[in-house]
């Protein structure tokens, strides 16, 4: 016969009819013989804890019973066994526990024991090792991250790039990182946009995950994956310090947005400068919270005024910017050579790594080094690639960055006034966060200092007399 529940259920009824045993109460179920979490033999616990005679309980084999010969409601058992109160049936091993065992056959017993806790190591070490073989590989063994999705080919388990959701996760982390949004306001940019009805936890965890960098993290260990990456390590640690600093200051608004909510303090006391709604009317003040010093009140008009003269100062010509860009194309193609060189020597010694990584991985296997060795070398080895990726991504950014996101700056100055008059509340938000950081009010005027490099494009523009065109 087999070893399906059913065999094992005929087998064991034919027994107890051999031994003209009664059978009381059957138990037939599928779980784990090796874990201490066991629902259903837990009950079979108590109904014999709670049988006040004699009964027999038959198994099929020891390990069936338990795989871990530590575990102390099997001692329970045996002891109740050897005190004549209960005696144990293991059909197709051949055995029977009660008070008249010999020495041999206890022995015999325990070597059971063991054996069933062997064979159980021993499958929990092949999938370990299996599991541990496909991290290497860099394989995901688990569901794949909002933004990419597991797939079949031929039998074969592989995960591959959501076309649509993938572009959701970059702009999930592009928008977070400019810091103009709260959890709070991403969820509800999704749900209006996209039909996404994320939980504030989900979000968190989608901007936590090291996954969309590059990075899987398993059991507390980090590996490279196979798959491609969203976004660059740059990104990813931008939104981790945005995060960081939404939770050092946890300020929950409630109603409707105000564009500068959050944004103005009062020069003379650095007192956020609160919104106030007043007759269908919009205004801005200190609460004096600190003391007294007559701080006036400002229409949300006013600070509109005054911060949209900023963005109007750094419009200049399309020609001109066109000209600039024009020089910057010539720049950039000085700068491929150079790049190409760097990235070459990176991508040179990321493969001596990862081929250092495979040797230590052959040598754990093989017994050559011991376990907390491989840890700290593998440790080591992943740090340098990490570093490695740093470079990279460093390279590839400062390029972009000033040749390419240069010129989506120069063409934002251009329309930078009427972009800002036109956006909404949120897309307002975020210019002024782009352009322009302590914002304060003093003696009745916004003043701020602007962030770069805009606060050169301005002073270029100051310094020009544009011809009328």
């Amino acid at each position: 016969m087999g070893n399906s529940l059913p065999s094992q259920t005929v087998r064991l009824e034919n027994y107890c009819r051999n031994k003209n045993l009664e059978i009381i109460k059957s138990f037939s179920f599928d779980e784990s013989a090796y874990t201490d979490e066991r629902d259903q033999f837990d009950k079979i616990f108590e109904f014999i804890v709670q049988h006040k005679e004699k009964i027999a309980i038959c198994c099929d084999k020891v390990d069936r019973l338990s795989r871990n010969m530590f575990d102390k409601r099997i001692s329970f058992l045996y002891d109740k066994a050897l005190k004549d109160e209960i005696e144990l049936h293991f059909v197709s091993d051949g055995q029977v526990i009660n008070s008249n065992i010999s020495a041999a056959e206890k022995f015999h017993f325990g070597i059971s024991l063991g054996l069933a806790k062997y064979y159980s190591d021993a499958i929990s070490d092949n999938v370990k090792r299996a599991l541990e073989e496909k991290l290497r590989k860099g394989e995901w063994p688990a569901k794949a991250p909002f933004g990419y999705k597991n797939i079949r080919v031929n039998g074969k388990a592989d995960i591959i790039l959501d076309e649509f959701n993938s572009q959701i996760a970059i702009k999930v982390f592009e928008l977070y990182a400019t810091g103009a949004y709260s959890m709070n306001l991403l969820l509800e940019k999704m749900n209006r946009e996209y039909g996404l009805k994320w939980s504030k936890g989900y979000l968190d965890i989608i901007l936590k995950h090291k996954f969309y960098h590059g990075t899987m993290t398993w059991d507390k260990k980090e590996y490279k994956h196979k798959y491609p990456q969203l976004i660059s390590i740059n990104l990813y640690n931008k939104v981790q310090e945005v995060k960081r600093s939404f939770n050092k200051k946890p300020i929950k608004y409630a109603g409707k947005p105000y564009i500068y909510r959050g944004l103005i303090r009062c020069a003379d006391c650095d007192l956020i400068i609160t919104p106030e709604k007043h007759k269908g009317l919009v205004y801005y003040h200190c609460t004096q919270y600190k003391g007294k010093h007559n701080a006036p009140w400002f229409r949300e008009e006013e600070l509109t005024r005054q911060i949209g003269q900023v963005f109007r100062n750094m419009q200049m010509p399309k020609d001109i910017a066109d000209q600039i860009v024009e020089t910057l194309n010539e720049m950039h193609t000085d700068q491929v050579k150079f790049h190409s060189s760097q990235s070459n020597k990176i991508s040179k010694e990321y493969r001596e790594i990862t081929k250092m990584m495979d040797n230590l991985y052959m040598d754990k296997l093989k017994g050559r080094i011991t376990e907390s060795d491989y840890d700290k070398f593998y440790i080591s080895l992943r740090d340098q690639l990490t570093n490695l990726d740093v470079q990279l991504s460093h390279l590839n950014e400062a390029e972009e960055n000033y040749f390419i996101a240069s010129k989506h700056i120069l063409k934002l100055s251009c329309k930078a006034h009427d972009l800002f008059e036109s956006s909404e509340v949120e897309e307002r938000r975020q210019l002024i966060k782009l352009v322009l950081s302590n914002l304060k009010i003093k003696d009745g005027k916004v003043v701020f200092t602007l962030q770069k490099p805009f606060d050169l494009i301005i002073n270029y523009v100051d310094s020009q007399e544009w011809c009328a065109r």
